[in-house]
């Protein structure tokens, strides 16, 4: 997915918040924002997003020598959904599809995302899981994924963000896990889930955990270690969670199943849905 006009209001505002995150002092504001407005003018319209938006942060913190200031928000967060998990299990419990309710958990937990916006609260994350969690999805895509995922030797879930990683441990808990590798970023990058978080939460407990080598808020394959790419070549389905894999990866020709909130007006438009729209998809 190439990049649109319209992605510059936000890498703007991603740089803005960025800085008042890492410092209060206004005059290093500026001075970022000044020489980030001019790398943004010469990138690349054709790349992703997430390329820009891995350049803009590796700027930032190789000016301020910040390494991640998500850290307290992201244990937070991860802490926030873990204390959920049993409210939820509960209603898999009861579900007349558990894998189907564990999709909509796992898709509901996407709206943790500060990239789209700093105003993520607790109270927005409740919200979001009561609206999604009884979604219907397509049946035809559900039957097709169930399918695949029986006859598949090797599943690879690539992770989004902090908090929903462990709502993406009920749905890992629905899948043959002896079959599955979990993957999360390399180093830290906005509040993107890494070994730490998947330590925090337990994935590491539950299945085999990798990092895909990469800081990019996405999976940009010429970024990513040779191991990663070796098990993403090898996988016969991939769980692309969120924005930004579906950014990077809506184009490859692999067997990948899309699980995310359509939370920009650019990705619901190139996705033909309104911004808000759950979406579960299959390429």
């Amino acid at each position: 997915m190439k990049t649109y006009i319209d992605c510059f209001p936000c890498f703007t505002r991603q740089v803005i918040d960025f800085c008042k995150l890492i410092t209060s002092d206004s005059e290093t504001h500026e001075k970022i924002l000044r020489e980030a407005l001019i790398k943004l003018s010469k990138l690349d319209m054709n790349a992703t997003p997430p390329h820009t938006a891995t350049q803009m942060y590796r700027f930032i913190k190789e000016a301020t020598g910040a390494v991640d200031p998500f850290e307290k928000l992201k244990f937070e967060f991860n802490k926030f959904a873990l204390d959920h998990l049993p409210m939820l299990e509960k209603e898999l419990e009861k579900s007349s599809d558990r894998l189907e309710t564990a999709i909509n958990i796992s898709m509901a937990g996407n709206i943790i995302d500060m990239g789209v916006g700093n105003h993520v609260s607790e109270e927005l994350v409740r919200k979001t899981l009561l609206e999604t969690i009884n979604h219907k999805l397509d049946t035809q895509t559900l039957a097709q994924f169930k399918s695949d995922i029986a006859s598949a030797k090797k599943i690879l879930y690539l992770g989004d963000n902090c908090g929903e990683i462990a709502f993406d441990k009920l749905l890992v808990q629905e899948l043959p896990k002896e079959k599955l590798t979990f993957v999360v970023r390399g180093m830290p990058i906005i509040n993107d889930a890494t070994m730490v978080d998947a330590r925090q939460v337990g994935m590491d407990k539950l299945v085999r955990v990798i990092d895909n080598g990469s800081d990019a808020p996405g999976t940009i394959l010429e970024w990513c270690s040779d191991d990663f790419k070796k098990e993403f070549q090898k996988a016969d389905v991939i769980i692309a969670k969120g924005q930004g894999n579906y950014e990077t990866l809506s184009e490859n020709d692999s067997n990948i199943y899309f699980i995310l909130k359509a939370k920009c007006p650019v990705i619901a438009n190139h996705l033909g849905v309104s911004v808000g729209t759950s979406i579960f998809k299959g390429v």
